[in-house]
This record gives structure tokens, C-alpha cells and sequence, in this order.
């Protein structure tokens, strides 16, 4: 499938007769405008004639899945996988500025009570995501003239997920309602009892333990346990090991995210897009039933679009959202004896920076670690290992780092 553009930069509808395409780029009637996916833009002036195309957004808080479909054809498919590494640099960043800042400038007076978020202000973690969201749907807006946009949201009952038979006051009420404080609480689940030891180490001293540290994982309770001071000192010296029934229990992030993402997606693309339109995942998973359809992001998106039977040519894009910079601050990176570590490559080696683009042996690639000798880690978007140390001669550039990687598959 060739994208076109036409001379004005507006997209026309796609082309699989690639031998007129590669007639257009001899004689100069078109140019390639872009790789992945392959997109030319003519240089001449045609009709702008359009068919109805529906964009399906299967949305999620860890994968996108997009599928642009006319009744009887998929033209665009695609996989998009999320950040979820914000909350831990944003956390580590945190920790490092307040100890400077208190060991620096003690002079200076506590600010914390003078900031005022704007209206509509939202936390950087879902900011990115719901951003991410109108990136993927911008850039499908920009190789296909997409008639109107079905976006599939969620809601979800946190409280009815933790207890189904909840109802009325209880709903105000929470789960250590009556206690303290949230150790308090932890103790009394727990019945005052080591979870390690069940009380062998004789230790009387109890103390509540993050099973997921506390910068990331929070002091909800299903991230708590109780842990006598024996087995709690241990565990951090690293001389005890934890049972591998104690593990954190279900946590909440992506269907709170979901329910903060509901109407600020749909009211920001409303706001640039004419014709947008909700779903449910009751529908989706109907029409995905129904039609006898594997179980898939993109499919689902492709149910979402209206146009389950819609055939496609067995071509699928993964893309995945990277940071943009890798700022020193976001790491920890500081030895024992207040050594500073250097952690942060140089921007460029050997004319290569991180997930570039490249080509080994007719194999496409991308960069996911460099060293100062030259040698480059080599993987697939997925993380699968292509070779683990390859010279930088062997390579040949294809397209530099952008914060979208993209990547061509076919389907099984």
C-alpha cells in the first residue's frame, strides 16, 4: 500500500499499483515524502476525489490500536505502544532536587504553597498518553483523508472491581475506614503477624513494608504487607528473600487513567476534528465475537471503525512512543563514596544516536545502545535481539531517531 499526497500536501486516497508509482518517481511526478509507511507527494495537479474512510482508536493506557477502513478495505492498521516509564523519572527527579536543594540552599524559602495549576491541568504521565493519543491520530489524518473518527472509552468501577458487593454509603466509606492511618490498617489485614516469617524470628517489633517501592508504587494497601523488623532489616541488607506467594496486589493505574481520559480525548479531538464519535468495549467485543475475529488491538479497532470485514492485505505498523532526552537527573547515579556516575551517552557516535534507524545485512533495525568504540546494540521494536555488538561500518543509516519509532510487520 503507497500513500499519496497530493501537490498541496493533502492526502488522497492510497495506491497498491506500485508499478505506476515507481514510473511517477523516475520521471519526477512525484517524490518520496516519507518511509515508513511509504508515502509519495505529486507534483502535479489531479482531483481530489475522496471515498468514506472510518478511523477506528481502540484506546488504551499502555497500546493504541488504529484501523482505517473504507467498507470493503483496510488501509491502515497499527499497534501503538505507550510510555510507562514517566512516573519513575519524574519520581527519581523529585528525589534528587529536594536533597539538593536542602543541602544547598537552606537560605531559600519553602515555595511549595505558592503554585497554581491552570485549568484543565492535567498529571504528566496521563498528559503524555492522551498527547500520544492525538499524535497517532494526527499523522494517520496526514497520509489518509479520513471522513469521521469512533473512539472507543471505558469506565471503570474501582470500588466494585475491589469488593462486588458494594453499595450505597459504603461507596463514602473505603476499606480501613475506622483505623488510624493506612499501618494500621495493614497490621490488622495482616493480624498483627510477620508475613515472611509468621513469627519463627520471635522479633515483637512490626513494621509495614512497600512490596513495590514507595516512589512508584505508593502507600495504597494493596502495596503493603507487615513484616516483623527481623525479616524487614534482612530483606534490604539482602540476606532475606521474600515468599513468592507475597506479591503486590491488583493495582488500579490503567482504569484510573482510563477514567480521566474519557471526555478530555473526546473534547480535544472534537475540538480538531468535525466528525468524532464514543463506543463502548461491549460493542466492540459484540462485533469482534460475532465475527469471529482474534483477539488484537488493531482488530479491535478495526470492529470499532464499522467495518469488521473489511479485507486487509496483512500489513501491520508497530510504533512506539520514546523519550526524547536523557537528562542526568532522571537517574540515580551516584556511586558509593558520593561519586558521580556518568550515565548519559554522547549525543551522536559515530554519526549514530539512539534508535536510529538502520540497515544490517538487508535486515532493518534499530539502535537501542551504543558504546564509544562504536559498536551498537541492534534490536527489532519489540526489544527481540538482532546482535548484540555490531561495528558501525556495517551499518547504513535508513531514517534518524524520532520520538514515534515505526515499524512495517505482516501479519501471521
Amino acid at each position: 500500500m503507497v500513500y499519496v499526497l497530493n501537490i498541496s500536501g493533502q492526502p488522497l486516497m492510497p495506491t497498491d499499483n506500485c508499478a505506476k508509482v515507481r514510473i511517477l518517481l523516475k520521471s519526477g511526478k512525484a517524490r518520496v515524502v516519507r518511509r515508513c509507511p511509504f508515502t509519495i507527494q505529486l507534483m502535479y495537479d489531479t482531483t481530489s476525489y475522496t471515498q468514506e474512510i472510518a478511523l477506528g482508536v481502540d484506546s488504551g493506557s499502555r497500546h493504541i490500536g488504529l484501523s482505517a477502513t473504507t467498507k470493503d478495505k483496510v488501509l491502515f492498521e497499527s499497534d501503538v505502544e505507550q510510555r510507562n516509564d514517566i512516573v519513575d523519572l519524574l519520581s527519581t527527579r523529585r528525589q534528587n532536587r529536594r536533597a539538593r536543594r536542602s543541602r544547598k540552599t537552606r537560605y531559600r524559602k519553602q515555595r511549595f504553597s505558592n503554585r497554581k495549576r491552570k485549568d484543565g491541568w492535567l498529571a504528566p504521565s496521563v498528559q503524555n498518553k492522551v498527547d500520544t493519543h492525538l499524535t497517532a491520530i494526527r499523522r494517520v489524518h496526514e497520509i489518509l483523508p479520513v471522513s469521521r473518527i469512533i473512539v472507543e472509552v471505558a469506565s471503570f468501577d474501582i470500588q466494585k472491581i475491589k469488593n462486588p458487593d458494594i453499595s450505597g454509603t459504603e461507596y463514602q466509606q473505603g476499606e480501613h475506614m475506622g483505623f488510624w492511618n493506612v499501618p494500621e490498617y495493614i497490621l490488622f489485614r495482616d493480624g498483627h503477624e510477620c508475613q515472611c516469617c509468621h513469627g519463627r524470628s520471635g522479633a515483637k517489633v512490626l513494621n509495614v513494608h512497600h512490596i513495590e517501592s514507595r516512589k512508584t508504587g505508593g502507600n495504597a494497601p494493596n502495596n503493603l504487607i507487615t513484616l516483623c523488623e527481623t525479616c524487614h532489616t534482612g530483606y534490604h541488607n539482602g540476606t532475606v528473600k521474600l515468599p513468592k506467594t507475597i506479591h503486590r496486589g491488583m493495582t488500579f493505574r490503567d482504569a484510573a487513567f482510563m477514567g480521566i481520559m474519557r471526555w478530555v480525548l473526546y473534547d480535544k479531538l472534537r475540538v480538531i476534528y468535525p466528525d468524532v464519535h464514543l463506543t463502548y468495549g461491549y460493542i466492540t467485543k459484540s462485533i469482534r465475537i460475532e465475527n469471529g475475529l482474534p483477539k488484537d488491538h488493531y482488530i479491535d479497532a478495526r470492529c470499532i471503525s464499522g467495518n469488521p470485514n473489511a479485507k486487509s492485505d496483512g500489513t501491520m505498523y508497530c510504533q512506539k512512543k520514546v523519550r526524547c532526552h536523557n537528562r542526568r537527573i532522571h537517574k540515580n547515579g551516584i556511586l558509593k563514596g558520593g561519586i558521580r556516575k556518568r550515565n548519559q551517552a554522547p549525543y551522536e557516535v559515530m554519526g549514530f544516536r539512539l534508535f536510529d534507524k538502520v540497515k544490517w545485512k538487508g535486515r532493518e533495525c534499530f539502535i537501542f545502545g551504543r558504546r564509544s568504540t562504536g559498536r551498537m546494540d541492534l534490536r527489532l521494536l519489540d526489544g527481540t535481539k538482532v546482535n548484540a555488538s555490531v561495528g558501525c561500518k556495517n551499518l547504513h543509516l535508513l531514517e534518524m531517531r524520532k520520538n514515534m519509532l515505526i515499524e512495517k510487520r505482516r501479519n501471521r
